[in-house]
């Protein structure tokens, strides 16, 4: 082969590579979402958090550099009724006052498959940190990718919900917690 075409074909093939690497870090929290979901009496209930800063770092193609971070203002909790928001933003269940936010920090990504993966990470709530596995998918084009999972948590492992509110007949102790997050892509660094 000519060594003029090498050349140039080794430099479009480069540039190419360059072109489609992207890493998705630029979280859009607009477009993002946090909710839970949990039993009262038997009965589902759904809620949502209205603030959450999130940071991330995800490259498929370099997942042991991947990272996330979400952080959840709790007194922007919505159970559906302003007297449920009052009673879970209280000293028994997140008490907001002193524990203002909850957090996810992750320590690692595994890739599962397809488009699904799993992050390892530490939560904490009310001053207490344990981890968590979060399986999600993740679905991208060119410049936009969107994150999907949820995974299982015990309130009562957090003291949420203490006092009276431990009988787990009334609330049930398991929370899921579900998470939508939308996430601009931008030039991978080498």
């Amino acid at each position: 082969m000519n060594p003029f075409i090498r050349i140039v074909l080794s430099s479009l093939a480069l540039m190419s590579s360059v072109a489609f690497a992207v890493e998705f870090k630029q979280v859009q929290t607009n477009e993002s979402t946090v909710t839970f979901a949990y039993k009262q009496m038997g009965v589902t209930m759904d809620g949502t958090f209205a603030k959450f800063a999130a940071q991330a770092s995800f490259d498929p193609a370099k997942l042991a550099k991947a990272q996330a971070r979400i952080d959840i203002d709790l007194a922007s909790i919505d159970t559906g009724s302003s007297d449920g928001n009052d009673e879970v933003a209280g000293k028994q269940w997140f008490n907001a006052k002193a524990y203002p936010s909850a957090g996810f920090i992750s320590t690692g990504v595994k890739a599962l498959g397809g488009n699904r993966y799993e992050a390892r990470g530490k939560l904490t709530i009310k001053g207490k940190t344990l981890d968590v596995i979060a399986p999600f998918t993740f679905q991208s084009t060119a410049a936009r990718g969107v994150f999907d999972g949820s995974f299982t948590i015990r309130r009562l492992d957090y003291n949420i919900g203490e006092g009276v509110w431990a009988d787990v007949g009334t609330v049930a102790d398991e929370i899921q917690i579900k998470f939508h997050l939308v996430v601009n892509a931008s030039p991978a660094k080498k």
